[in-house]
């Protein structure tokens, strides 16, 4: 029994192994630099090698002011070790079917002005780099890599989607800050839309709509329209209704939601649900500027949820309505 579990656990661990791009990292991140001054940040669903989120961090490591960046790996990422010849701390090659994990503090500069692709290479291949095997497979449940989460400030990866819900459960329990990318789907999950409800989480700044490109390993099947290798080799798969999700909290979300459309005289274009007393708006656009009482709204309301002028009061799993439901403040 523990083995087929063991052997479900990497199939769909593997399904997941979608890398992010940097630019779409580095779009996002850009709205939290305040947060990470003298902060230790984790990576626990990453390659420490291969993964754009590492290597994010080590080129704005002084930049941002870290304290301390940890990223681990997992034993099933088919990935890790291919691209650069590594060693560990201990003098040993880097290989698959090992979990690993990278524990650093520093991150020398050799012109003294920023970190370089050649500053990061040469980090990654010295023991400075602080690499060393874990002794379990490096799945974030395991109680070796919680220990690294306790130790961290902020969390910041792509987990595997299919073990989204648990995961964030992981950095509820926790406490931890976080920055994280999932699909649009999650709000409506039972143990997510509460936490968004309650304004403990809410979607991040920079994607709002369209796919989102993300390289997948080799032998992974490319079955889907959009998909594709791109001009260095890489396969890609694209992946529609992406999200980020954070409980740290950034300008934008606090802009104006500019509202010219009214109620009172185009009673017509707002139906009023027939079992919750609240009037339907397809579009955010639409919602109205003079009306006060319950709105329901589409699940991509949320890209520009304004905390200080709506309340979110509910959804359509609790309230029996085919939309999130707001209320003005």
């Amino acid at each position: 029994m523990a083995k087929n579990e063991s052997l479900s656990r990497a199939k769909n661990a593997k399904k997941d192994e979608f890398y992010t791009q940097y630019e779409d990292i580095q779009s996002e991140l850009n709205h939290y630099e305040k947060h990470f001054q003298g902060k230790t940040v984790l990576c626990n669903c990453d390659d420490p090698f291969e993964s754009n989120f590492c290597k994010f961090f080590l080129r704005n490591f002084n930049y941002l002011g870290l304290k301390r960046l940890i990223c681990t790996s997992y034993a099933a990422s088919p990935v890790i070790g291919q691209q650069l010849s590594l060693l560990d701390q201990d003098g040993n090659p880097v290989v698959q079917g090992c979990g690993y994990v990278m524990d650093i503090s520093e991150v020398p500069m050799s012109n003294g002005r920023g970190v370089s692709d050649a500053d990061i290479d040469a980090l990654l291949q010295s023991k400075k780099s602080g690499v060393k095997k874990l002794q379990g497979d490096g799945d974030f449940r395991s109680e070796e890599c919680i220990e690294y989460l306790k130790q961290a400030d902020i969390v910041v990866t792509n987990p595997p989607f299919s073990l989204f819900r648990e995961y964030v459960a992981q950095l509820v329990q926790y406490e931890k800050k976080y920055i994280i990318i999932g699909n649009i789907n999650a709000i409506t999950y039972k143990e997510i839309f509460p936490l968004i409800k309650d304004n403990q989480l809410w979607l991040g700044a920079s994607i709002h709509s369209g796919d989102r490109k993300f390289y997948v390993p080799d032998d992974y099947p490319l079955k889907a329209a959009g998909c594709g290798v791109d001009e260095e080799g890489r396969k890609y798969i694209r992946v529609k209704g992406v999200r980020w999700f954070t409980n740290l909290d950034y300008a934008k979300r606090h802009e104006e939601l500019v509202l010219y459309k009214r109620y009172y005289g185009n009673e017509e274009e707002y139906p009023r649900y027939a079992n919750y007393d609240a009037i339907n708006v397809d579009k955010t656009s639409d919602i109205p500027c003079d009306y006060f009482e319950d709105i329901g709204v589409p699940i991509t309301y949320l890209d520009k949820h304004n905390p200080e002028k709506f309340d979110i009061v509910g959804s359509s799993r609790n309230l029996g309505q085919p939309m999130s439901e707001i209320a003005p403040e």
